[in-house]
């Protein structure tokens, strides 16, 4: 008799027990006499029986709370792609009795996000994804998860000291380092590129700085002649237009780095603007005002990070550990996609972003 084959009525003859009894055993009910349970089980191992597991667990009528901690999606349309992943998993995952609630932050508010932190904590939730973007506030946040024994996965930006059961997201250092070489193909005479970091704090930002290190450090390694600066904007700087036009005067200014998804599109309207399409741009992410600059030629190249597909993933991840004692992968790398003007609408067309 093929395991395969074996319906629970059919165990609990050959065991002598009764179906009941065998539906216990299976779904770990207890109110088994040890006799019955040694039965059942020489049965099972004789016939190499293996349970369907989502049988199991929705026979448990166990229920799983997952929280995520998100950058308010409607501040940003990066976020917006991230929560269409949490609602995909919402969808995909309730009917395994599993609920995923989202709990938004200020991208601009750093002791907001600590606090929702901590009253995620409190509520108790089975596991936590989190996209951690405040540095110093994350620290504690984390060693209060530990504390409480909650598991945790980060997606988007990776901090060490947290210590989680998985990351998922990007490289950022290369991620930078791959910036850097689509900047400097076929450009040959030295001047100036500029790393532009627009809306956020980037001495919180341990994802902005890893892709400007690893910009600066291709060019070291490279041992090329070229003069990078920073500039750090705030679009609600009184200053700010006066700023980006002082940056795009300069004369020398070969090319400008832009180290968030909707800071590249701020760049690109700047250089329509001026006519600066000599100028290279390079920026992250498949945003709706992103794609429209590519495709006009004003944007070079973009990094696409697929913030959808981190976010989806750390849920299934997460819902595999709860439901099945899976282990998430240390880190989960996505690769990085290199997008131009020639490759995508074909991108596009695929359905893979």
């Amino acid at each position: 008799m093929k395991a395969q084959n074996v319906r629970i009525k059919d165990i609990a003859r050959l065991a002598g027990v009764s179906i009941g009894t065998v539906d216990r055993v299976l779904h770990n009910r207890g109110n088994v006499s040890p006799e019955a349970l040694i039965k059942v089980n020489a049965i099972l191992e004789q016939i190499d029986y293996k349970p369907n597991l989502i049988a199991r667990t929705l026979g448990s009528n166990k229920n799983f709370r997952i929280a995520v901690l998100l950058p308010d999606p409607q501040v940003d349309q990066y976020w917006s792609q991230a929560h269409a992943g949490i609602i995909q998993s919402q969808s995909e995952w309730a009917q395994y009795n599993i609920q995923v609630e989202v709990h938004f932050f200020d991208l601009m508010d750093k002791s907001v996000f600590q606090k929702i932190a901590f009253q995620v904590d409190q509520s108790k939730p089975d596991a936590i994804l989190i996209a951690p973007i405040f540095y110093h506030e994350s620290l504690p946040v984390f060693e209060r998860f530990h504390q409480s024994e909650i598991p945790f996965i980060l997606f988007n930006t990776n901090i060490k000291e947290a210590n989680p059961m998985s990351f998922i997201g990007q490289d950022l250092y290369q991620s930078g380092k791959v910036g850097a070489q689509l900047m400097n193909i076929g450009q040959h005479d030295p001047g100036t590129y500029a790393v532009l970091h627009l809306d956020e704090d980037v001495h919180e930002s341990v994802h902005l700085l890893e892709k400007e290190r690893g910009f600066r450090e291709y060019f070291e390694l490279k041992k090329l002649k070229i003069n990078i600066i920073d500039f750090i904007l705030n679009p609600n700087d009184p200053l700010f237009n006066s700023k980006l036009d002082q940056l795009l005067n300069e004369p020398s200014l070969r090319g400008i780095f832009v180290s968030t998804s909707k800071g590249t599109a701020v760049a690109a309207s700047f250089l329509e603007k001026h006519g600066k399409n000599n100028i290279r741009l390079v920026g992250y992410d498949m945003l709706e005002e992103n794609l429209k600059y590519l495709e006009s030629g004003i944007i070079d190249f973009l990094i696409n990070q697929n913030p959808k597909r981190q976010a989806a993933l750390g849920v299934d991840h997460l819902a595999n550990h709860l439901m099945f004692k899976k282990t998430a992968p240390a880190n989960d790398l996505f690769p990085l996609e290199v997008i131009t003007q020639q490759n995508v609408a074909s991108y596009l067309s695929s359905g893979i972003h």
